[in-house]
């Protein structure tokens, strides 16, 4: 009963969005190239789902696999800022330059770099992408320590990586996956951005790109539902592993 309590509003405010945007498309007679209706783009995806699923798998790889070592990087550093002062002062401000990279300036560069056939330059981006929230959210989880904890860890000597090992990071645990909820969903947008700046033409971004060259709107809106549904599988999956790594906040929650 809870459950639909909480999924039963978004999705009756998506239906009306829904209803709402193909009468106002219908009835006003939006040319497609501006606006298509829903019903066209429903129709499109039908048609497309082979190629649409075909495309999803190749963004979702690419996006997994930059989330994956970005997520891994992001941890390791923030865990090494923690323990050194020096490496912190320098890493922040190291991370927030990376953050502000422009996808449409970064994507091009690593393509020039690697072969045409590459998804290498996508994983990097979405990489890049995924490193600041992760890192960011898990130093400050790192840095929030009971003092008890740390009275406790002292009184056994622990050593520094001992003590963060046992105990900063099983406590970071909920900031890391803060970052991890807001990364998922930004790896796959920097995969399916970088596609459109050349490369292997087998993910998301290049069928959106090649669809509204080719003027087929609603395909290319197709495309797009295609890249809205990975963004919330990697969401949804995320949300599965937080509650599989840290079940006390499930059971607290309920």
């Amino acid at each position: 009963m809870n459950l639909l309590r909480r999924v039963a509003p978004p999705v009756l405010l998506g239906i009306a969005a829904l209803v709402a945007w193909e009468l106002v498309v219908s009835l006003g007679r939006i040319a497609p190239f501006i606006l298509p209706a829903p019903s066209a783009i429903w129709h499109e995806l039908v048609v497309q789902r082979r190629n649409v699923g075909e495309a999803g798998v190749a963004s979702g790889l690419n996006a997994l696999v930059g989330l994956a070592w970005g997520t891994v990087a992001g941890v390791l550093a923030a865990m090494a800022a923690s323990r050194f002062r020096v490496l912190s002062e320098v890493s922040v401000p190291l991370a927030a330059v990376l953050n502000a990279l422009p996808i449409i300036a970064l994507a091009p560069i690593l393509n020039n770099m690697f072969e045409s056939t590459s998804s290498v330059p996508r994983r990097l981006v979405a990489g890049i992408i995924v490193f600041f929230p992760v890192f960011i959210n898990t130093l400050r989880g790192l840095r929030e320590v009971d003092p008890t904890h740390r009275e406790l860890m002292t009184s056994y000597a622990a050593g520094g990586w001992t003590f963060t090992r046992l105990v900063r990071l099983p406590g970071a645990l909920p900031f890391v996956f803060t970052g991890l909820r807001q990364a998922s969903s930004l790896a796959v947008i920097a995969a399916v951005v970088a596609e459109y700046f050349g490369g292997l033409q087998d993910g998301l971004g290049a069928r959106i790109t090649s669809a509204a060259a080719f003027t087929a709107y609603p395909r290319a809106w197709a495309f797009v539902v295609g890249a809205c549904l990975l963004g919330l599988f990697f969401y949804l999956a995320t949300l599965l592993l937080e509650r599989i790594a840290m079940p006390w906040k499930t059971r607290l929650i309920s």
